[in-house]
């Protein structure tokens, strides 16, 4: 795959993910910038905690679930520090 292509994919994928897991934490999205920013962390994040449990998720499905779940489990980590 062309370089070029593979961070194409990786900034959808992380847009996507920060946007499903603003829909599933808050109700909505933060907006695109936001959005991006969550999926990448989340990403990273989502990455790490799957290699702690042993599960190996590929393809672009199994990195966009990857990424959400990375993205939930930092919305809910930011939602542990922000007061109501």
């Amino acid at each position: 795959m062309d370089p070029n292509l593979s961070w194409l994919w990786f900034i959808i994928i992380g847009i996507l993910a920060g946007f499903f897991a603003g829909k599933l934490m808050r109700g909505g999205g933060f907006g695109i910038l936001v959005n991006l920013i969550v999926g990448i962390i989340g990403a990273v994040l989502g990455g790490w905690l799957f290699g702690l449990l042993g599960i190996a998720a590929g393809g672009i499905i199994g990195s966009l679930v990857t990424a959400t779940v990375g993205a939930i489990v930092l919305l809910w980590i930011i939602s542990l520090f922000q007061r109501t």
